[in-house]
């Protein structure tokens, strides 16, 4: 329960044992006036979270529903109420939609970004109702820009989450209770360097794109090396926290290069695709 006299915020954090959501929990441990439940499933992470002040580590797979469940039992143990969800937990990938294990990566990204946040909002919403509180959940610059190729299911799943932030948005104003996306570009976190490993695996099997992910490879790892401040991602998501009046979204970190691209029609920007990975064949 909040104490008397002094109000002592809770947020619910998901992802937490990631680099980025790890950055996010110590800077609101350092702040002194939130008390973060920090949730994820690496054990060692949470083990040092464990060590940071106002912070709360429990374990929790956002696939699994009893698994939620049982941290939404934990954190009614200290209070009835939330000022925040922060779902921060997510996966990416990169294949062929046509190729390779496409039919199970679509299915674990949808399962984690999408229903993953379906499920803790869905089991956490009284408590953010009690509270008056808010929701945040993280999208990305894929969630809005131009889908790239190869990036597809990564890609539909953050265009799903954009469309339930918008339409849980649209209900919950009527509630009084706001709903806020982030829309971080990249970063270099596991999850990025695992885009490396993802590629390779791809080219290796390919059967149809080995010329096309040849020619793709140098502008990936010019996008991939460009490393945004995370300093910045972990004040807009504090922002998102705190403000009186909070934006509808943040976008931070947006890719130069990819953003120059919504300046073009769709057909547009396949010509440039097509011209930039075929040239020379």
């Amino acid at each position: 329960m909040k104490e008397s006299g002094y109000l002592m915020k809770y947020v619910l954090f998901t992802g937490a044992t990631g680099g980025l959501g790890t950055l996010c929990v110590k800077e609101l441990s350092q702040k002194g006036d939130w008390t973060v439940f920090a949730t994820g499933t690496n054990g060692a992470v949470l083990d040092h979270l464990r060590k940071l002040p106002n912070v709360i580590p429990l374990k929790m797979d956002i696939t699994i529903q009893e698994s939620i469940n049982a941290a939404h039992s934990t954190v009614q143990s200290f209070t009835n109420s939330l000022d925040a969800i922060v779902n921060f937990a997510g996966l990416t990938y990169f294949t062929s939609l046509i190729e390779g294990d496409s039919v199970d990566a679509i299915e674990k990204l949808l399962s984690v970004n999408v229903m993953g946040t379906v499920r803790v909002n869905r089991t956490f919403f009284e408590m953010v109702y009690k509270g008056r509180g808010r929701i945040i959940n993280c999208s990305s610059e894929s969630g809005w820009m131009t889908p790239q190729p190869f990036a597809g299911p990564y890609v539909l799943s953050k265009y799903a989450v954009e469309a339930y932030n918008d339409s849980l948005r649209r209900e919950l104003m009527f509630l009084g209770i706001p709903v806020i996306k982030i829309q971080p570009g990249s970063y270099d976190t596991q999850l990025t360097q695992q885009i490396s490993t993802y590629f390779n695996k791809v080219i290796n099997e390919t059967k149809y794109y080995k010329e096309i992910l040849t020619k793709m490879k140098p502008l990936m790892k010019m996008e991939l090396n460009h490393k945004n401040d995370p300093r910045q991602l972990v004040k807009s998501v504090i922002k998102a926290m705190e403000s009186k009046h909070p934006k509808l979204k943040y976008r931070v970190g947006t890719g130069k290069l990819l953003a120059m691209l919504e300046l073009f029609p769709e057909e547009c920007v396949d010509k440039i695709y097509k011209l930039m990975l075929t040239l020379h064949k």
